[in-house]
């Protein structure tokens, strides 16, 4: 089955670099690309994605702020927030909205693995 996944980054080389892999691995998924939060909000409305993957560090709303928002729209949306701020803080409080963290530069293997252990939630929770 295919998904929906919702990419995030107010930076277009950043979403090139995460579109890059998921050719590599789901080149049949539907992706939607916004490059900020309000827009990102607009898709989960329109687009009702499966999965979202939000950059940390956004113009106006942070990665998390945005990750608590999505949760509250689409509670079985699977997410995870991307940044190359790998403090302990900003991953704690990633996984306190219910989210995964993920460093950049992304590479196949990280999101291979969140993606997998995603499409299995979504495969546990399904109606």
């Amino acid at each position: 089955m295919g998904y929906k996944i919702l990419i995030v980054d107010d930076s277009k080389l950043a979403r090139m670099a995460v579109n890059k892999v998921l050719n590599a691995l789901h080149p049949d998924w539907m992706r939607v690309e916004v490059s900020n939060a309000d827009d990102a909000v607009r898709s989960v409305e329109q687009a009702s994605p499966d999965i979202a993957l939000l950059d940390f560090n956004m113009p106006g709303r942070s990665g998390l702020d945005l990750a608590a928002e999505l949760r509250k729209l689409k509670p079985r949306m699977q997410v995870a927030v991307i940044s190359a701020n790998h403090q302990q803080e900003v991953i704690d409080r990633a996984h306190a909205l219910g989210t995964s963290f993920l460093a950049k530069p992304i590479t196949e293997e990280t999101l291979r693995t969140f993606l997998e252990d995603a499409v299995m939630r979504l495969e546990r929770t399904a109606p």
